[in-house]
């Protein structure tokens, strides 16, 4: 299990100023601007009433208090206050309250007040004075400012007063919208403190607050709260699902003082102060050019190669460069200095060491210099305004060339797979034991009582969770040395630990694939003869922005059905969240997205980093090594390398193993195999470029009725006794028909008893031909004996896995297009 190691005034430090750097982006600056906070005016009818008349609202319902004593200490509280303010200027009570310099004041904010009356010979009572500040507030006479309430202002009791004195109907309508465990948790009462604030600070009821009025809170909290309040977003959530915001208002407050938006040409290049204004508004000139063609992640790359990599490299050794055209001996020496890197590591003493390496990204920074100064110059002859810039270029063709540095990357990553392809079954056993451990230490600690000790697995834990019932599914325990650990967090990284794996290996989707992957991703094909589902995976459009279908093996079926069931709601939907996109800095709508969860009461996207953590603490616990005994790890994308030279060591062409891959180029799809002949891969890219040579046009038409038969006779000819044969469209039965010994036999659970027999019989035959002297005759059975027994081991290991469960596919009524159901052709 693992522990928080970190210091907790470090890490709340550290999140606090994460969360201040986040709301001085440009995005949360303009949503500001377009979402302002409410004005709070110096009067309005009720903080312009009459002492007498301030006084007699307090002795009515609902500010009235239920029990007499309560009601007599705020009013006694109210009516010292009150005579108080009359001391300073003002016609509203608000602008005496405001001349008083209550604001500045320490937590209760009645410290002037006690003052005042013990000049005048009155004793305070404190807890008289906080009651009655409670009730001006309740009564709308005073609205002090948000800063002071979130900084000052902690009293637990006036949330509830509040809530059932100002707008009871308001709270009514979020408490309707709202889990009822989550209103009543601890969380919950966070979160209408919050909105106790906003009424407070701005006045109205809750139907009133603004999307801008959220904003101003949440920068108050992240400046004077000790972590920032990071987590303080709930109330966003609840006001915006109520329907009080207009439909533009932004899905989520969370991620808003976290990541910014896209920049813009300028601000991409004014990260680097480039002190030369007219190379500077060359480069942004430049990237504003090539923008309408890039990506944003391209776009930001180029930014950092030219303003950061470049210029601002040449002005820190070359004080005063203001010219594209370069000396030789300047030239030279950027090349030096940019072949190598410079990393500081943080060692155990506290001291920072610096090392150097090789940059392998030197060819690209060439390349994309090389592209700019080309670029101008081509574009200098269709327009003067590039033509002062066009100068020669310092970069030679050769230089930007990737040769080398591609066949070294290739051994690499080669390399990496040859390590890692023998060690995949072990990680896929390890990631499961790691799940049934973290699940056997929650169950053992919710089973034990608050503050009592509990062993499990050999390790002892002392149970920190006072409640039976969770928001979420955390639940704190301290080790045996004093170290608090979270067992409902660490198994909640196990099972999407083992859930990425499982994703990973079966279908070699990228990292960000995976994260976006949806209910509606799970489609099926029917096969309009004899009516077979066939289930398909929905890989949306990322990297190279292919989409593409792969089809659901029974592995991974069983793992889409365990997330499926994990991440459903209470009405056995999936729920709709946003998600972010890191690469391209932009937010996705709302979808029912596979990896998910449910944390600080609202529905979150799982996040890459939490998948890399999870799987590196399942490799912690698996112990597994390389050839020279260090720590094995395993990248997303490595499984994506593995899943390439499995499936191409296994017989699948490599030109549809690209398909599946989404590669545009089969050169991509060969560079991500590894351990394959050189001689196969040469053979087979020439017999793709004759084929392509030779085929004819015709080829590329609509099909005919019976070339279609011929296509869905191939499904329903792979149905075979024992189950289903997994053949590619298109080839042979390599086996001769003897599919007991098929690696792409897919044996049907239900032909078990069949695949048994087989065996009993295979055992009868192999002892007659050694009674008989058959040697070559038994030795071909036990070949057959022992593909039998390893198809009924993998019957087993399915079974354990998990059991059959309902997938939960979503309404295709509602999914224009996700059914193929095709008419028999007459």
């Amino acid at each position: 299990m693992t522990v928080q190691t970190e210091s907790a005034t470090a890490r709340a430090n550290r999140i606090q100023q994460r969360v201040l750097a986040g709301l001085n982006n440009g995005a949360v600056k303009e949503l500001r601007a377009r979402f302002p906070d409410r004005p709070v005016p110096v009067s309005w009818p009720a903080s312009l009433a009459s002492r007498e008349q301030v006084l007699a609202r307090l002795k009515e319902p609902p500010l009235r208090a239920a029990v007499e004593g309560a009601h007599a200490a705020r009013y006694r509280g109210a009516v010292k206050l009150l005579r108080w303010l009359e001391t300073f200027p003002g016609a509203s009570w608000q602008e005496r309250w405001q001349a008083s310099g209550a604001h500045d004041l320490a937590p209760q904010g009645v410290e002037l007040a006690e003052s005042w009356l013990t000049s005048v010979g009155e004793t305070p009572a404190r807890q008289a004075l906080s009651s009655g500040l409670i009730a001006l507030f309740c009564a709308d006479i005073i609205r002090p400012d948000l800063g002071w309430l979130v900084g000052r202002f902690r009293s637990g009791h006036w949330r509830e007063a509040v809530s059932a004195h100002r707008d009871p109907a308001g709270f009514a309508l979020l408490q309707a919208n709202t889990d009822p465990a989550v209103w009543s948790s601890r969380l919950g009462r966070l979160t209408r403190q919050q909105i106790a604030m906003l009424l407070v600070a701005k006045g109205g009821n809750v139907t009133d607050i603004t999307v801008g009025d959220c904003l101003q809170i949440r920068v108050h909290e992240a400046e004077m709260l000790r972590n920032g309040g990071h987590a303080r977003t709930l109330f966003y959530t609840w006001l915006r699902d109520a329907g009080i915001f207009p439909d533009d208002a932004p899905v989520t407050l969370r991620f808003l003082t976290k990541y910014g938006g896209q920049l813009t040409p300028a601000q991409l290049v004014d990260r680097y102060d480039i002190q030369c204004r007219p190379v500077r508004d060359l480069l942004v000139d430049y990237l504003t050019e090539r923008q309408p063609a890039l990506d944003y992640t391209s776009l930001r790359s180029i930014s950092l190669i030219l303003a950061g990599r470049f210029w601002k490299d040449l002005e820190i050794h070359h004080p005063g460069i203001s010219s594209l055209r370069l000396d030789a001996k300047v030239t030279a020496a950027w090349k030096e200095r940019i072949k190598t890197k410079t990393t500081r590591t943080k060692q155990l003493d506290g001291t920072m060491v610096e090392s150097k390496s090789p940059r392998r990204n030197y060819p690209d920074i060439m390349k994309g210099i090389r592209a700019f100064y080309l670029d101008i110059a081509q574009w200098a002859l269709e327009d003067a305004r590039w033509a002062p810039w066009a100068v020669p270029c310092p970069i030679k063709a050769n230089e930007a060339d990737h040769k080398k540095f591609r066949s070294r990357r290739k051994a690499r990553m080669d390399q990496r797979t040859r390590e890692r392809l023998p060690a995949l079954p072990d990680l896929v056993r390890a990631a499961e034991t790691h799940l049934n451990n973290a699940r056997l230490r929650l169950e053992a600690a919710r089973a034990a009582q608050f503050g009592q000790p509990f062993t499990v697995l050999g390790e002892t834990f002392i149970n920190a969770h006072q409640s039976k019932e969770t928001v979420d599914r955390s639940h704190h325990v301290f080790t045996t040395d004093g170290r608090r650990g979270d067992l409902g967090l660490a198994e909640h990284r196990a099972f999407w630990a083992w859930a990425a794996i499982e994703f990973f290996r079966h279908t070699g989707a990228r990292l960000e694939e995976m994260l976006e992957t949806s209910h509606h991703s799970i489609t099926q094909y029917i096969l309009p003869d004899s009516g077979e589902l066939i289930p398909l995976l929905q890989i949306a459009p990322s990297k190279t922005d292919e989409e593409r279908l792969l089809v659901v093996s029974p592995e991974l079926a069983d793992a889409l059905s365990a997330i499926v069931c994990r991440v459903r709601g209470v009405n056995d939907s999936i729920p709709l969240v946003p998600s972010y996109d890191y690469n391209e800095k932009i937010w996705n709508p709302p979808m029912p997205l596979l990896f998910q969860w449910r944390h600080g009461g609202q529905n979150r996207p799982i996040s890459g980093g939490t998948i890399r953590k999870a799987i590196d603490e399942v490799l912690a616990e698996a112990r597994l090594t390389d050839i020279e005994g260090q720590p094995l790890r395993f990248q997303p994308h490595d499984f994506r390398r593995l899943f390439t030279t499995e499936a191409i060591l296994n017989g699948m062409p490599p030109h549809i193993a690209q398909m599946i891959l989404g590669h545009r180029d089969i050169n991509t799809t060969m560079g991500y195999k590894a351990v394959y002949p050189q001689e196969a891969i040469n053979g087979h890219r020439a017999f793709i470029a004759r084929r392509r040579n030779l085929r004819p046009s015709e080829e590329y038409r609509v099909p005919t009725d019976a070339e279609w038969d011929e296509f869905l006779g191939h499904f329903e000819r792979r149905k075979v006794a024992l189950g289903d044969c997994g053949r590619a469209y298109g080839t042979s039965c390599q086996h001769e028909h003897s599919c007991i010994r098929c690696p792409l036999l897919r044996v049907d659970p239900a032909q078990r008893p069949r695949l048994e027999e087989i065996r009993s019989n295979l055992l009868a035959r192999i002892t007659e031909a050694e009674r008989e002297g058959w040697l070559g005759e038994a030795e071909g059975l036990r070949v057959s004996l022992a593909a039998a027994q390893a198809k009924l081991a993998h019957l087993d290991d399915r079974a354990r896995q998990a059991a059959t469960v309902q997938l939960g596919m979503p309404s295709f009524r509602q999914i224009v297009g996700r059914t193929a159901a095709l008419p028999h052709p007459p």
